[in-house]
């Protein structure tokens, strides 16, 4: 039986699920559509791990991150995870985690400038 981790899947435009997928770099990758990138953006034990050049490919905008003040600091742009954090690599989340972050991200955003200003503006009627 292979081993999995239990991560949370943001889609662009979508709410999130959860996904098992098995551990390791090809995993992640396969799930981000490229070579991937960890961000640490939360004081939680959690990653986000991200296609690592997708803005640059064009990847539609999915997710805003906001500063302690409410104002955006980066958008992350195409599929993203959410993993769990081990002494060693990335693992499952735990359930209050998984909760968490799905409660965080589930609403999807869309974004516009306005007045030199990027704002994100959640979907309230999302499938």
């Amino acid at each position: 039986m292979t081993e999995t981790i239990t991560v949370l899947v943001v889609e662009p435009g979508k709410r999130p699920y959860t996904k098992k997928i098995e551990p390791g770099l090809k995993s992640l990758q396969r799930e981000v559509g490229g070579h991937i990138e960890a961000v640490y953006p939360f004081p939680e034990p959690v990653a986000i791990v991200c296609r690592e050049t997708g803005k640059l490919d064009g990847c539609p905008l999915n997710r805003a991150l906001w500063d302690e003040t409410g104002t955006i600091y980066d958008v992350i742009a195409g599929t993203f995870l959410v993993v769990g954090l081990t002494e060693e690599d990335f693992g499952s989340l735990s359930p209050e985690l998984l909760q968490a972050f799905t409660q965080r991200f589930q609403k999807p955003e869309i974004f516009m400038m306005i007045d030199g200003q990027l704002l994100a503006v959640p979907l309230e009627d999302t499938p």
